[in-house]
């Protein structure tokens, strides 16, 4: 049986030999050269506990706080927007399920690289670090090279086409020592057809490309269903975490008649919600540096390896439980500052991870830095969805993968006023979960400042009372019920105790159908954000006890919160679409080893 080196060194020689391209008619066939002989024995993997983290051994150089502007990534639109006969090769409507019943409107070709981002203006931080992102067309601005990538855009019933080309320098030649320069981009939350998911196993290497066709359709057709805040990132097999964790993660936004992006849309059913400049995408990653300012991975081996038999393959990870960063980013600047004007702005505040669990508040101070108390902002998504209502939250719980939409009314403070968003979560310092405990109030918690600038401005944005209705819970359409548990085993992570997969099925749930699933998480010490591709889902029950219809937790999900002990049931549908698909947890240091399952969508009938 191969060990996990040996796991890793079969991914990496795999990747260098394998196309990107999916054929018809096997479009959802497993690809036999991404068969890792899994399962394997997982002896001697276990991490040793007096290793020393390297944000306590050798922190991150300082870098004075709220100097940097916010970096707003560009629309896609004016960075990778081409026209349909630009793409050479062109789109194979054969490769994408109900292509011609969906055809897009809009095209974009995105080209993934290496180049140097710079965190922060002072050394050693102000010669950028090797990161890996997006080149650009340097329109309106941008930057030739962006890291979070841009942000989408879309409509629903406006269907989009993006080609992803790797531009990587060939594997094991690239100056992020600690990634695997190959990819596979995944659009989270999205109802999206398996070819185009962007699932570990669907990987691209440099030289290659992928296509994603986004149909931006209703699951099922019910606008109760509507997203509204998404992300996309990559989803490499055995090397998510790192490669999010070097810079591949971005924003996208699906809008319809009610969130129209328009604040001063005259339809009278439209929200009219902070648009343009004052919706504001925030993505939080927790980032380690080393002495010349270079992002670096926690006890990564950067060294190519060799073993007994002469074969290449890329040196380890050797974190397993999390990583944690000691310097606070929001898109990728070391804790900025962004000028706001005295009115409501949308901000959408993504964990993009790898492993930190936030617990996020608004304190206030005036222009002398006097302390005024904390601010509650209003809240009216979880994840990607609308509440049925908004609420007024003084704390937000965040984990790896969630999503919060808040406003902010700054027209409620003073010209000079600093708002801070801040963290007050203690993580356990080898990334696995909280301690329990809250952070002091101190300044080194604060994770980004607002500043209020004089002067009055309209502002014809609103905030709804009423947002949607949920949909229907209906017991009587399930055909079976699941149960997943995850635990720790020897070193590696487990759902119901196998390790990932990619050629096994784990479950085979038939198209149009409804089923319960129990997640419970049997380990008393860990942390387990649960994301299930493809189809959301509605908690109804946790630890034994309904949730409660008026409560945050109500309403649909993509992301289950599995705390440590914790069992939660949820009801879903599986519609529209077939194949492949995932559920893993999204400490993505724990998916890598190897918390994750493979469940695809069958026709009725062939259902296990």
């Amino acid at each position: 049986m191969p060990t996990r080196r040996k796991v890793l060194k079969i991914s990496a020689v795999a990747a260098g030999a394998t196309g990107s391209m999916l054929t018809a008619p096997g479009i959802f066939a497993a690809n036999p050269a991404h068969d890792f002989g899994r399962p394997f024995n997982p002896t001697g993997l276990v991490f040793p506990d007096t290793q020393v983290p390297s944000i306590i051994a050798r922190p991150s150089p300082y870098a004075e706080p709220f100097i940097q502007p916010l970096f707003i990534m560009p629309d896609a639109s004016d960075v990778w927007g081409v026209n349909e006969a630009e793409l050479d090769p062109p789109p194979d409507p054969m490769r994408h399920q109900r292509f011609n019943e969906f055809p897009p409107q809009r095209f974009f070709e995105e080209h993934i690289v290496e180049d140097r981002w710079v965190y922060h203006p002072d050394p050693p931080y102000n010669q950028g670090s090797w990161s890996v992102g997006w080149q650009t067309n340097g329109a309106n601005g941008a930057p030739d090279f962006i890291v979070p990538g841009a942000t989408y855009k879309a409509f629903y019933d406006e269907p989009i086409f993006v080609r992803r080309v790797n531009d990587n320098p060939p594997i094991g030649e690239g100056n992020v020592a600690f990634t695997l320069q190959s990819h596979t981009i995944h659009l989270h939350n999205a109802h999206t057809a398996s070819e185009s998911d962007g699932i570990p196993s669907d990987y691209f290497n440099p030289g290659e490309f992928w296509d994603h066709h986004y149909a931006n359709i209703l699951a099922g057709g019910d606008e109760r269903e509507t997203m509204s805040t998404l992300w996309y990132h990559d989803h490499r097999l055995d090397f998510t975490a790192t490669n999010v964790y070097a810079g591949i993660s971005g924003m996208y936004m699906l809008f319809d008649d009610f969130d129209s992006n328009n604040e001063n849309d005259p339809n009278p059913n439209a929200s009219r919600l902070p648009s343009g400049e004052f919706d504001v995408p925030l993505i939080l990653h927790d980032v380690q540096f080393d002495e010349n300012g270079q992002v670096v991975w926690d006890f990564a081996d950067p060294q190519l390896q060799e073993d007994d038999e002469g074969e290449i393959f890329p040196g380890f990870q050797h974190t397993t439980f999390g990583m944690i960063g000691d310097q606070y980013t929001v898109n990728r600047v070391i804790r900025p500052y962004h000028d706001v004007k005295r009115r409501k702005y949308r901000f959408r505040i993504l964990s993009g991870g790898p492993s930190r669990l936030y617990n996020l508040t608004f304190e206030r101070e005036d222009s002398e830095g006097n302390f005024l108390g904390n601010v509650t902002p209003t809240v009216i998504t979880n994840d990607g969805n609308f509440l049925t209502r908004p609420l007024q939250l003084d704390n937000i719980e965040l984990w790896v993968a969630n999503r919060v939409d808040v406003i902010l009314d700054f027209a409620e403070f003073d010209a000079g006023d600093r708002i801070y968003m801040v963290n007050n979560r203690e993580m356990r310092r080898k990334g696995e979960g909280i301690t329990g405990a809250n952070l002091e109030r101190s300044d080194d918690n604060r994770m980004m400042q607002f500043r209020v600038q004089p002067g009055e401005v309209a502002d014809p944005s609103r905030v709804p009372a009423f947002f949607r209705n949920q949909p229907d819970i209906d017991f009587s359409e399930v055909r079976r019920e699941r149960l997943f548990t995850f635990d720790y085993d020897n070193g590696l992570f487990t759902v119901n105790g196998r390790l990932m997969d990619p050629n096994r099925p784990d479950a085979l749930i038939e198209q149009g159908s409804a089923e319960i699933w129990t997640l419970r998480n049997e380990g008393q010490s860990w942390m387990h954000p649960i994301h299930t591709h493809f189809e959301e889902f509605q908690i109804f029950e946790i630890n034994g006890k309904p949730v409660d219809p008026k409560s945050f937790k109500d309403g649909r999900k993509d992301v289950v919160q599995l705390g440590a002990g914790d069992e939660i049931k949820f009801f879903g549908r599986w519609r529209d679409f077939m194949g492949r698909y995932v559920m893993h947890c999204h400490n993505v240091v724990h998916e890598d080893h190897a918390m994750m399952i493979r469940w695809d969508i069958v026709p009725p009938g062939q259902g296990d």
